[in-house]
């Protein structure tokens, strides 16, 4: 199970940092996770400032 970011991201880029197999990229408006390459560790949703990263 992959997470995801839902419309409360702001594109602030902390996630994309965080992600140990570089799953996160820019997208159109917000940031968006690869659900193929998620390992499903966490690391994005606890580095999300506005919460916008949960389990799918």
């Amino acid at each position: 199970m992959a997470h995801v970011i839902s419309d409360e991201c702001v594109s602030c880029g902390s996630c994309e940092g965080e992600c140990p197999v570089g799953a996160i990229s820019e997208g159109d408006g917000k940031y968006e996770i690869d659900a193929e390459a998620c390992v499903d560790c966490g690391a994005c949703e606890a580095a999300c400032p506005t919460g916008a990263i949960s389990a799918e």
